[in-house]
């Protein structure tokens, strides 16, 4: 069935505003400045209030979600449920999981490319799958347990591809690049976390994806604002590149807006990106389907690539290539993507709808509609 002008309007809104998302964040890591002391110009590199930016976006949802609520109202049948009444701290457990991984990730950022950032980022089937099966009693088919398993070959593929061209990167150390890959996979295991948790004990109640998003960012956005304080003040030596060495430096941060604005201008664009991209996201699984989501959002892996050649901030490389193209087979067998295909062969199609079936028990895990935190990234 052919989109419509709305329908494709919403596709090229939430491919273009992910690809932001990360493309800024990783330009806020590329800026030097001086910061509050009297010394040389030294990097940007602020993760955990970039996270705060990241989780303001997040928080502006809730805003959008009222404001659609009210313009609803006046319409003589109102079309939007708003949902039945909820304990908001429902959501502090995963809010709390996002906030820990979203900072690990912009952490890591620092350290690799924005597309491998990207890439490795589809780790997180793997341990969703694997959590659902052990703590929510998830079946899965056996094309999901064969994505899991391309997924993994796709990681190695993508972490063999960091490891040499880290060798000839002057922008990230070998070290770095390595530990930064681990970082994000390290964080993928927490966002699996907040996602069974959504899925046990906050999707069990009628929410409006809005509103969890934008619940999420509330409790994210004050409770790591919060956090800043006690971080200006815990020593962490030569793990920090911040001149004071500490956990983070947020005063060091607003002295080197000061002097490059432009930074202002990159943590803005994860700000107002992340918002729209989550209310793209859920547009286009409510307009469109899921799986055009999903589809839509492993492109957008490509396009952070693409523009990151281009700008000249990595190298071409092969195996990355390769390693996309891996990952990408592992997600689409994991998400059903090859179902279509196959249920127009007769003797995979009896196969195809016991897997159908299977699958309907885990939709609401991955596809409802509810675009991943930490997108930011």
């Amino acid at each position: 069935m052919a989109w419509t002008k709305y329908q494709m309007f919403l596709a090229g809104l939430m491919l273009t505003t992910g690809s932001i998302n990360t493309l800024s964040a990783k330009w806020a890591d590329m800026f030097k400045a001086k910061g509050c002391q009297d010394g040389p110009e030294h990097a940007f590199s602020h993760p955990f209030l970039q996270a705060v930016w990241m989780f303001l976006g997040e928080f502006s949802c809730l805003a959008v979600f009222y404001l659609l609520i009210c313009q609803d109202k006046r319409r003589p049948e109102p079309r939007i449920n708003p949902g039945q009444r909820f304990n908001p701290f429902l959501f502090l457990p995963p809010a709390i999981c996002d906030m820990i991984a979203t900072s690990i990730m912009y952490v890591a950022l620092n350290m690799t490319s924005a597309s491998s950032f990207q890439m490795l980022r589809g780790a997180v089937i793997i341990f969703t799958g694997l959590l659902s099966v052990a703590f929510l009693g998830r079946r899965l088919a056996l094309s999901q347990w064969i994505g899991i398993f391309v997924t993994i070959l796709g990681l190695v593929i993508v972490g063999l591809a960091d490891f040499v061209s880290g060798n000839k990167d002057d922008s990230h150390k070998l070290s770095d690049v390595i530990t930064g890959d681990l970082l994000i996979i390290m964080a993928q295991i927490i966002v699996s976390v907040q996602m069974v948790l959504e899925e046990k004990f906050v999707y069990t109640h009628d929410v409006h994806p809005l509103r969890a998003v934008g619940t999420e960012g509330f409790f994210g956005f004050f409770v790591l604002s919060l956090l800043l304080i006690p971080m200006y003040f815990i020593p962490v030596g030569s793990f920090a590149n911040n001149p004071r060495q500490v956990l983070e430096d947020a005063l060091d941060a607003f002295c080197q807006i000061g002097y490059r604005p432009l930074i202002l201008l990159a943590l803005l664009g994860n700000t107002v990106s992340i918002a729209f991209f989550n209310f793209a996201g859920i547009s286009v699984t409510k307009e469109i389907s899921a799986t055009t989501r999903m589809v839509l959002d492993s492109l957008r892996t490509l396009v952070i690539w693409v523009v990151s050649l281009a700008l000249g901030w990595e190298q071409f490389h092969g195996l990355q290539v390769l390693g996309f193209v891996v990952l990408l087979v592992g997600t689409g067998l994991y998400n059903g993507l090859h179902r279509p295909l196959l249920g127009r062969i007769p003797c995979c199609a009896r196969l195809v709808n016991e897997e159908e079936g299977s699958s309907v028990e885990r939709e609401r895990l991955l596809n409802d509609g509810r675009v991943q935190s930490g997108d930011n990234s």
